[in-house]
């Protein structure tokens, strides 16, 4: 007995040395946590963190920092440089560049201006500590990012040069602490230096940025099928990435990033693989980061005397008042609202993933003190909280603001909340690549499922056939359920597919059936009698899709719209998913269409107050319509545009064009 109590003595002796039982308390945290403060509308970052200083060595001792608990902090501090890379819009970052330059050159110089002489002067550190202190003011996390989705303000311009910020401010700051160490280290900032770092730089970049991307091109096309050595895939170039940067003479933080970025067009924000990346890393390993930061801060110094108070406030107020002020001239000189100027504030003063990564390699480099350390979590545990509210606040305003100068729109976007996207099945062959399509479109606030619609004709073995089809499809339930969208596979029994499919449409309220690209019969015509009867039998808006390749390798959209389409029903139906098609795949819009269909177009995307990455060419001999193929790539998706005869848009040369796209188009994807 006094053995058995001498091992369990031994076992929960403080600091824990078990590695199950330590990982099994990090998870425990990791799950009680955020669930216990949430009532209290606390940031998780800021509970990881707390639970951190509390069970770590200078809170109550349960754990010490040992070689897992470094390797796991390593991992997560990687894990959110990677999927700050990696979530950013290129797209918007595109449209909206210069904006996001002007707004980015003042987040980034403000509070380096403001915070440099305060740390030299004020608080006293040398130029190395000062510079790098200062250059953490201006960086930024948007942890506050999720509240304006949530809120439907997600396409404001203001949030988009918000987040297109980011990407300047987070890589001049990474770039500078690559500087900063290299001064800090024995030799200083010499020649050779500067002729080493550029020339490792650009040979990294290079890497990074025409190697990666072809690779993981090639990876994903070739081995399509095997989805799980897809994130084995994006995890080794996350870490060789980090590996190269080091050897670059950077951070690893950096190749971390670029890497995230040499990989944002090829993993859809909707893809199962983005959900996964996200949900390992949201769920393990980035807290475990923020549980190994809190158990840095030693509390005892901070209430150990009044200098470490002061620098712990001082920071947090020149890190506000930087953000603040960057948020105030961006408004002055783009006339936003004060709604707008609070959500850019909101955003970008939130201090994060960027700010621990400075300032974690600083300390560790012994540039700067265990004050400035602390005090930098206290500036994260302020700024999350005021970064949180402000958003929260100037999201609500400017929905408010919205309803009351538009209130049809807002109406109409909440219907969206219900739309439902039917898919009949034909056959098995093309269903992955159409129930792919069809996760990347649907609207990402719909209640309702994807509809897998198998219509078999009402005889004996009706029951059997759609049982057989049910069984059949749960590979790709589980296919929809990795992307958290949920798919409804449902039959009807009906001799005529035709009437089938546009009853169960009527049924589910469908908005838009998305079907296959129909096989030619060696005849003039795509669109035969079988698919014909299915268009005719409804008024619903139709997607025909072919893709031999996945569809985020693809570099571009081609679309072709037909005159008068801007007076049809289905007008911002189309417009609206092919601007989601390109925000998915981070892909440009090159239009062809006439003058008067551009201008709707512009109207109604400005309506919507959307932001696409549009290029118009005039177009409107659809006699000649292979004159769009000039510098058409393999890689590009040809969409066409068409109409249903007796409708204002329909003209018969449309008839012509699908054989045309399916003889000269064979290598590239198409929809119709």
């Amino acid at each position: 007995m006094n053995e058995f109590l001498e091992i369990l003595y031994h076992e929960f002796e403080l600091p824990f040395s078990n590695p199950v039982l330590v990982f099994s308390l990090i998870l425990l945290i990791i799950l009680v946590s955020p669930i216990l403060f949430r009532r209290l509308n606390i940031p998780g970052i800021i509970v990881l963190i707390i639970s951190g200083i509390f069970i770590g060595p200078f809170g109550i001792g349960l754990l010490e920092q040992n070689a897992a608990i470094d390797l796991f902090s390593k991992i997560g501090l990687l894990y959110i440089m990677f999927i700050a890379g990696l979530e950013l819009d290129m797209n918007q970052f595109k449209i909206n560049r210069n904006k996001s330059f002007i707004f980015g050159l003042f987040t980034f110089s403000l509070p380096l201006v403001i915070g440099f002489p305060v740390c030299f002067y004020f608080l006293g550190y040398d130029f190395n500590a000062s510079f790098l202190t200062a250059s953490m003011f201006a960086t930024h996390t948007l942890i506050a990012y999720p509240i304006v989705s949530k809120m439907g303000v997600s396409k404001n311009e203001a949030v988009a040069i918000a987040v297109g910020g980011t990407i300047l401010t987070d890589t001049a700051v990474l770039i500078i602490l690559a500087v900063i160490m290299g001064n800090a280290q024995e030799g200083g900032l010499t020649l050779d230096f500067w002729i080493r770092l550029l020339i490792s730089l650009t040979i990294f970049c290079l890497i990074m940025f025409f190697a990666v991307p072809k690779i993981a091109k090639w990876f994903f096309t070739k081995l399509e099928k095997e989805k799980h050595s897809h994130y084995i895939f994006v995890l080794t170039v996350m870490f060789l990435a980090a590996f190269l940067a080091e050897l670059a003479g950077v951070e690893d933080i950096i190749g971390a990033f670029l890497a995230g970025l040499a990989l944002n067009r090829l993993i859809p924000h909707s893809s199962a693989l983005m959900n996964r990346i996200e949900f390992m890393g949201n769920s393990l390993f980035i807290p475990f980061f923020l549980i190994s930061v809190g158990m840095m801060v030693d509390i005892s110094v901070i209430f150990g005397g009044y200098m470490a108070i002061v620098i712990a406030i001082t920071l947090s107020v020149v890190a506000i008042l930087g953000k603040w002020l960057a948020a105030f001239f961006t408004q002055y000189v783009f006339k936003y609202t004060a709604s707008q100027r609070k959500v850019i504030f909101g955003l970008s003063s939130g201090h994060a993933a960027a700010t621990l990564a400075v300032i974690i390699v600083g300390y560790n480099a012994g540039i700067i003190d265990i004050n400035i350390l602390n005090g930098t979590i206290i500036l994260i545990l302020i700024t999350s909280i005021v970064a949180t509210l402000a958003t929260e606040n100037a999201s609500k305003i400017m929905v408010s603001e919205a309803k009351e100068t538009n209130p049809e729109e807002i109406k109409k976007s909440e219907s969206y909340k219900m739309e439902s996207i039917l898919l009949p099945l034909a056959n098995m062959v093309n269903l992955e690549k159409l129930l792919e399509f069809s996760i990347l479109i649907k609207n990402k606030s719909s209640i309702n499922p994807v509809s897998i619609l198998t219509v078999v004709p009402n005889d004996e073995e009706a029951e059997l056939n759609i049982a057989t089809a049910k069984t059949k499809l749960e590979e790709y339930i589980k296919q929809a359920s990795a992307t958290e969208t949920a798919v409804n596979v449902t039959a009807t029994i009906d001799q005529d597919i035709a009437n089938g499919i546009s009853r169960k449409s009527k049924e589910l309220i469908a908005d838009l059936i998305v079907m296959g690209w129909p096989t030619s019969s060696g005849n003039d015509k795509v669109i035969g009698e079988k698919m014909r009867s299915i268009i005719e039998s409804t008024t619903k808006t139709i997607f025909l899709c072919q893709s031999d390749k996945p569809w985020a390798t693809h570099q571009k959209i081609i679309l072709a719209v037909p005159e008068r389409s801007e007076d049809m029903e289905g007008f911002e139906l189309w417009v609206k998913k092919v601007i989601k098609i390109s925000d998915e795949l981070s892909v440009p819009i090159i239009v062809n269409c006439t003058k008067k269909t551009q201008t709707a177009l512009e109207e109604l995307v400005a309506k919507l107050n959307l932001r696409a990455p549009f290029e118009f060419k005039e177009f409107n001999d659809w006699e000649d319509f292979l004159i769009i193929s000039k510098n058409v790539q393999p890689e590009d998706i040809i969409m066409l545009i068409t109409a249903r005869k007796g409708s204002v848009a329909y003209q018969p040369v449309l008839d012509k064009i699908p054989i045309k796209m399916e003889t000269y188009f064979e290598e590239n994807a198409r929809i119709m």
